[in-house]
């Protein structure tokens, strides 16, 4: 078993017209058993940008605590709020130095672009490499299941409410078919 399962996890990030969103499974657990079912994957980094940590725990906690800590000097020092695109560059950055040594977790972006208010949403490997996509990513321990899930149901130009009725039966369909994440969900939606 990969150490990225280890604690089971279930991240999907979807765009619709003029709108995003972020799902997570709730379950925090090691291998197969049960420790909370109320452990989120998925932090907020402004009004319009979250970010999830599908992957090993600890360094969950800690990518999220240095990103936070990167992203708060950065818009101290530009004096403007980030753009998806830049804490996805700054994020990748982060992975990428520790690639010899790596932090287990393959995160996942999504947000509203402040200046052009489209939607925006990427994934990453655990070293760093960024996958941008117009339509869905997905990434955990039950990555099949959600894509299957997400070519199913998803459609170009869904509003708010069709965007999150297909997030919400696409994480929750694939975690019934994955023993390590589960417990629910949460939706962010933008």
């Amino acid at each position: 078993m990969s150490i990225l399962a280890h604690n089971g996890s279930a991240v999907i990030a979807m765009s619709g017209k003029d709108c995003a969103a972020i799902a997570c499974d709730l379950r925090f657990g090691v291998n197969l058993q049960t420790i909370s079912t109320d452990f989120t994957k998925v932090y907020p980094l402004g009004p319009r940008l979250y970010v999830g940590f599908p992957g090993l725990a600890t360094d969950n906690q800690t990518v999220f605590q240095r990103l936070l800590f990167r992203k708060n000097m950065y818009e101290l020092r530009e004096n403007r709020t980030i753009k998806p695109q830049t804490i996805t560059t700054m994020l990748s950055n982060l992975l990428y130095e520790r690639r010899f040594g790596p932090y287990f977790v393959e995160p996942v972006v999504a947000g509203i672009d402040h200046t052009t208010n489209k939607p925006y949403v990427a994934c990453m490997d655990l070293i760093g490499c960024v996958c941008e996509a117009n339509d869905f990513v997905v990434s955990g321990t039950c990555t099949e299941q959600m894509y299957g899930m997400c070519e199913t149901l998803w459609e170009d130009n869904m509003n708010s409410k069709e965007l999150f009725e297909c997030i919400s039966q696409c994480i929750l369909n694939a975690l019934n078919r994955d023993a390590v994440s589960g417990w629910g969900a949460r939706v962010y939606l933008m």
